[in-house]
């Protein structure tokens, strides 16, 4: 679970709904009808620009938002790439098959699969880079069908101000309904506004970050299939994955390296 995430639709809930009672009772910012306009004209819109398929990954994709980041699962496919390169050169990349079965990678799969049927090298790089290149068109779909909905939720709240607005004026022969019947006017903006801005664009924003990752993720791991297959040393194959990373990065992922070498001398000791 991505904690920032999490942190920020809470810290954010909570300051809207504190922000909220300091200024009046919590039952006045309440409408149904508000609701059923801005996200139910929303979701309508969704339908209708995107396909049923399409729209049937909305809730895998938050989740895909709200997952945890690829860190650490970076750390492992490095070491697996690592590993295979050490098999390879003592056992030959026949060994690979089995082990590169074994794994819940389909990309790296794919590629160990390449390298042990004997494909040419530059085939196996356009190849991957083709796949690689069809993952980040998918992604993109996620991408553009929050950036709709960011922009749509205000959108469907300033068509539920014009709704109010117009009963409201029905309403003018009655005074005492004038102030209420804006207020309920305005509560469907603030909708559409806090839906944006709290929960769709962020999510936009959060895949696209997502999307970053994975492609680089799989980036690593081209070059390191693509390394195996030339038989380089283990040690170099390391060192070049992990220049793919910020220098603090590394130093904090070789730390804690030492620290667990270190933990397990004292625990032999």
């Amino acid at each position: 679970m991505d904690t920032s995430s999490v942190l920020g639709i809470i810290m954010g809930a909570v300051l809207l709904i504190v922000g909220m009672m300091i200024e009046g009772e919590l039952r006045i910012f309440w409408s149904l009808s508000s609701v059923l306009i801005v996200f139910g004209g929303t979701f309508a819109s969704v339908m209708i620009n995107f396909t049923l398929d399409q729209v049937k990954t909305v809730f895998s994709l938050v989740r895909i938002a709200f997952s945890s980041n690829t860190a650490v699962r970076s750390e492992e496919i490095i070491s697996t790439l690592v590993h295979f390169a050490e098999v390879s050169r003592r056992e030959g990349l026949l060994s690979l098959e089995e082990r590169a079965q074994a794994m819940d990678e389909p990309f790296l799969q794919k590629g160990i699969q390449l390298v042990v049927d004997g494909t040419d090298p530059d085939l196996v790089r356009s190849i991957l880079e083709i796949e690689l290149a069809s993952v980040e068109e998918r992604h993109q779909i996620g991408h553009r069908m929050f950036d709709q909905m960011g922009a749509w939720a205000p959108a469907y709240g300033m068509i539920g101000t014009l709704i109010g607005l117009i009963v409201m004026l029905s309403e003018l022969d009655n005074p005492d309904l004038i102030g209420s019947g804006m207020a309920v006017a305005l509560i469907t903006t603030f909708y559409g506004s806090v839906a944006s801005n709290l929960i769709f664009q962020p999510i936009a924003g959060k895949l696209r970050i997502k999307t970053d990752e994975e492609i680089l993720l799989k980036q690593i791991m081209i070059e390191g299939i693509l390394s195996i297959q030339a038989g380089e040393n283990p040690r170099i194959v390391e060192e070049k994955l992990r220049s793919f990373f910020p220098n603090q990065r590394r130093v904090d992922s070789g730390r804690s390296e030492v620290e667990t070498q270190a933990e397990g001398v004292t625990t032999r000791a």
